[in-house]
């Protein structure tokens, strides 16, 4: 409506609003909901621009009158979570007595009602008959997690008075950590954002999963708890619109909105609430809020001028922050006593009265309703918007103040006082000299309680485990075609990675479990073929005629296909390969995913959840495409990537692999299937791949362990030369290195070696791991690294190139047994062609040659004239610049 617009005839606007109250009144709200977006639908036919709005008013979702009764024993519940919440905070205040390790104390006393309400009446554990459910337990909450197990039993007090403590003892970690604590955590949650992220694609990936036969889930669900602060991460609100695309209604987001984030209020002039839900109702989920607890239902009933929901919308959050923090006088003076009306509604309870209201996050039977709903929806994701008070029950010890997060320690008072607020049976004596856990009976009532909710749900939650089949690991003999080469055919050895996958298609047991994944360059990679041959997921089928239907590689979607094609989301895939490379643990069924996308958008793009990835024992293959500095011609800065292979090598349960030849990809990837599939190890994969054509040679014969170390003899001289020198490459590069070799012999007299060095990265590994072993091992003979034993009596200098930075060859320079030179690609890339782009960084055949002439003459075999001729000859000019940095 215009703000000039003045109504002109009031009376005949309220007999419309009569009308509406009329139609409420006597048909239903449903009724009027209809008249409603009839009107609205008729004023746009006639060109009259409605403004829209994603938001309702300030208060639940659910009214009281369609609120069900709370189906469990509200007094032991409300006992347990008293227990719960010491326990924790007697965890993390025991740790911060002798240490300084830290810890939460906050996050969970805010959020106890909302988990436990899940745990006693939701939460399907892994023996129910439907399956497990998925938690995405928020990090900071952990302590109250374990503090459940330990009176489940599952946990003794020493775990819990090693919490942080985790190494010298069976301590607890700080956060959901599935690398450390492999049989109780299931998802890292704790860099903010990626649970969300990877909650959503989990959701897809269980449809997934029922869609093509491999696992039941029809009745299972994924619920993420999150902070609302996290929710300003980009990775917590970027993929919402896949959730509502493929009507995950198996997702559930439970938002804990205690207005709090690490340093002070989320929307101090604002409503995070209302926020949020403008967004995810704009996006197509399914809202709930669950703002005011069950003594404000008196209230609302006795507002009838609508006042006090007035009121509570136009309050922000920093000054409902100040309300917990202060008292009940506070509260009616600042809130209700704004308006008359509001004050009226007060005017018979005391301040204690007041101050007792809660926020519907601590209301069982408001959360309650709510989850039922939620798991109830069809065809919407669900989005659970719960109202609490940060450090809930803390009182003046942190409840509601901005320090509340770094709240970590409590001295007698703040102790005694925790404990009578949840009524904790533990004494004065008791709290002197200690911090004592308190852990009921097993024959009281509230052990039972507890025990049987969670037998009746199917077992204690969270809970991990690996029960999967071991695949079988194809010979060898499969891939003759990539390990005998290609004669005069050539390829790129990601087309060899292409046809490796359609060999593993056609595996009767293997085919099932690959789950390629696609970002949005399938024809890029070559692998459009795909599309016809299993298909693109997608729930809804396709419902459209494909404009390349008559083609022979058509764009086929299909309710049951195998391969995802993203579109332009680097981390949606990642975190979709994530929930694919955990399916061991999370279904029962080993999958196999092949996440293949431009290397230089990997780690440096989607790290955070590459080290997530690791964290959760993820296994499987990233290949890492169009990879090197020099090999992607044309595309430029942003797109040539020299780095990533280093940076994939900083998360210790991953395995990096530069390969040159098909023979090369094929062992590795066998290689990878048999540790990873069949012998279960905990490790996953970082596989480049180039898109530049050559010939692949046959695999040199025995040296199939070598490539897996990360180096192999490729070539041994049998010429007769004067001088000798040791060359050394991997990928794109190290066929410059090979034809480096021949012009050195037959133009300069000097032989060389020719070595493959698939993984750098492995063999600085190794050297790491030998060298401790004989510093811890004084007395022994020494051991030598691989790289070491493999070059022991190689004659002449040694000269390695790569298409990456020069960091990435130089890491085995310790272990080199003789003078060693390194190139690389240093700097910026840049537009052009290949062979300019070797030439500007210095890593083409010509410089190969330079180099080992030069370390010839370093060690006084051959004149420094000769480095002099050779540069003249390849017109090499010594006083290029060559900007490496800024």
């Amino acid at each position: 409506m215009s703000e000039q617009f003045i109504d002109q005839d009031p009376q005949e606007t309220q007999e419309w609003i009569d009308a509406l109250e009329a139609v409420v009144e006597f048909e239903g709200s449903d009724k009027a909901q209809h008249i409603i977006a009839s009107l609205i639908e008729k004023a746009r036919v006639h060109g009259i621009d409605i403004p829209y709005s994603a938001n309702t008013p300030y208060v639940n979702t659910i009214s009281v009158e369609e609120q069900e009764n709370y189906p469990g024993d509200l007094t032991l519940e409300h006992k347990m979570r008293a227990l719960l919440r010491w326990n924790a905070m007697a965890m993390v205040a025991r740790a911060n007595k002798t240490t300084s390790v830290g810890g939460h104390i906050a996050s969970y006393a805010s959020s106890c009602t909302l988990y436990e309400v899940g745990m006693n009446h939701f939460f399907k554990g892994p023996k129910h008959e439907l399956g497990a459910d998925m938690v995405f337990f928020q990090g900071h909450t952990a302590p109250g997690m374990y503090s459940r197990s330990f009176l489940e039993g599952r946990l003794d007090a020493e775990r819990l008075k090693n919490f942080r403590q985790e190494v010298d003892q069976e301590g607890l970690s700080s956060y959901p950590h599935p690398w450390l604590m492999d049989d109780y955590w299931q998802f890292p949650t704790v860099s903010m954002g990626l649970g969300p992220l990877m909650a959503i694609y989990q959701a897809r990936f269980m449809k997934y999963m029922q869609a093509r036969g491999l696992a039941q889930t029809d009745g299972r669900k994924v619920w993420a708890f999150l902070g609302d602060g996290e929710m300003d991460e980009p990775e917590s609100r970027g993929a919402i619109q896949l959730a509502r695309r493929e009507k995950l209604d198996n997702l559930i987001f439970v938002i804990n909105c205690n207005l709090q984030r690490l340093d002070g209020p989320v929307r101090g002039n604002d409503s995070i609430i209302q926020e949020l839900e403008g967004m995810f109702r704009g996006a197509g989920w399914n809202v709930i809020k669950v703002i005011w607890g069950s003594g404000w239902d008196r209230l609302l009933q006795k507002d009838k001028t609508g006042k006090l929901v007035e009121r509570m919308g136009e309050v922000p959050d920093g000054e409902y922050q100040a309300y917990k923090a202060k008292d009940g006088a506070f509260v009616r003076q600042h809130f209700f006593g704004k308006y008359p009306e509001t004050a009226a509604l007060v005017a018979d309870m005391t301040d204690d009265e007041i101050f007792g209201l809660t926020r519907g996050g601590h209301s069982p039977r408001k959360i309650y309703n709510a989850y039922k709903r939620a798991s109830e929806t069809v065809g919407q994701p669900n989005v659970i918007l719960a109202k609490t008070v940060k450090g809930y029950g803390m009182g003046k010890f942190g409840e509601a103040a901005n320090t509340a997060h770094q709240q970590k320690k409590l001295d007698k008072e703040g102790l005694k006082y925790f404990r009578d607020r949840f009524s904790v049976p533990v004494s004065d004596e008791a709290l002197e000299n200690d911090i004592p856990f308190y852990r009921p009976d097993e024959d009281s009532d509230i052990m039972k309680y507890m025990k049987s909710r969670r037998e009746i749900l199917g077992g204690a939650l969270p809970e991990r485990f690996d029960n999967a089949e071991p695949l079988p690991v194809p010979p060898l003999e499969t891939f003759k075609m990539l390990t005998e080469g290609t004669g005069d055919r050539e390829m790129s050895t990601t087309m060899a990675f292409v046809r490796l996958i359609s060999i593993l298609l056609r595996d009767k047991t293997l085919g099932p479990r690959v789950v390629p994944i696609i970002p949005d360059e399938a024809r890029t990679f070559g692998m459009e073929g795909l599309f016809r041959q299993v298909g693109i997921y997608d729930p809804a089928g396709q419902l459209y005629q494909p404009m390349d239907s008559d083609q022979l590689m058509w764009y086929k979607e299909s309710a049951n296909g195998q391969v995802f094609e993203e579109g332009i989301n680097e981390a949606g895939s990642m975190a979709n390969w994530v929930a694919a490379a955990t399916a061991y643990a999370n279904y029962g069924v080993s999958m196999i995913p092949f996440y293949i996308y431009y290397s230089m958008f990997g780690f440096q793009r989607i790290g955070d959840l590459a080290w997530a990835a690791g964290d959760s024992r993820a296994r499987g293959f990233l290949i890492g495409g169009t990879a090197g500095r020099t090999t992607l011609e044309g595309e430029g800065l942003q797109h040539q990537d020299g780095h990533n292979l280093i940076q994939f090598d900083h998360v210790p349960n991953c395995l990096t692999y530069d390969p040159t030849f098909a023979f090369e990809m094929a062992v590795i990837i066998r290689d990878g299937i048999r540790r990873m599939f069949n012998e279960k190890e905990d490790v996953y994969y970082y596989i480049t791949a180039m898109n530049e054509n050559y010939s692949h040679p046959a695999m040199p014969e025995g040296s199939e362990e070598a490539i897996l170390k990360g180096l192999y003899s490729f070539k041994k001289t049998t010429a007769k030369a004067k001088h000798k020198v040791q060359l050394m490459g991997s990928g794109t590069i190290f066929r410059e290195v090979i034809a480096a070799a021949e012009m050195l012999e037959t133009e300069w007299d000097v032989a060389a070696d020719i070595w493959g060095v698939p993984s750098f990265n492995l063999l600085r590994r190794d050297g790491i791991e030998t060298s401790r072993w004989n510093m811890l091992h004084p007395e022994a003979p020494a051991k030598a690294p691989f790289v070491t034993e493999m070059l022991a009596g190689s004659e002449g200098p040694f000269i390695a190139a790569t298409d990456y930075i020069r960091d990435y060859a130089e890491r085995i320079r310790d272990y080199v047994p003789g003078k060693y030179y390194v190139l690389g690609t240093d700097g910026f890339g840049r537009s052009d062609t290949r062979e300019q782009l070797r030439k500007f960084f210095e890593v083409d055949r010509y410089y190969v040659v330079i180099q080992a002439l030069k370390a010839l003459a370093d060690a006084g075999s051959i004149k420094a004239s000769v480095v002099t001729e050779a540069m003249n000859k390849y017109g090499i000019n010594a006083e290029k610049v060559y900007p490496v940095y800024a």
